[in-house]
């Protein structure tokens, strides 16, 4: 089912771990926006996806990223993007939060 118009306000949060939390924001077609709030130390254990394409994009905080080979701190405003089998993870260095964006849909995420 697609969302298209969504009040962020009224999404709930979805507890991942002890210091990582989410919400699904609007989605449709084949594409998704998750929005992910990190307590300092808290962690996006590194993992690839075998059929999504993501892009990330730092809306507050500061993350050490890593990507592929590549590792580097991001701060609000910088942003990455992991292709299809591409190992990547981030480790939150304050409280921070990251947008999500995933193609296709993470029906996974929707159960």
């Amino acid at each position: 089912m697609e969302k298209i118009i969504l009040k962020n306000k009224e999404i709930e949060f979805e507890e991942l771990e002890a210091k990582v939390k989410r919400k699904i924001l609007s989605r449709g077609g084949s594409m998704m926006a998750v929005e992910v709030h990190f307590e300092k130390g808290g962690i996006g254990k590194k993992h690839s996806h075998d059929q999504h394409e993501q892009i990330s994009y730092i809306l507050a905080g500061e993350f050490e990223v890593e990507v592929g080979e590549e590792k580097k701190v991001l701060t609000r405003g910088d942003s990455f993007y992991a292709g299809e089998n591409v190992e990547h993870g981030v480790k939150a260095l304050k409280d921070s939060v990251i947008l999500d964006v995933f193609t296709p849909q993470r029906e996974e995420f929707l159960a």
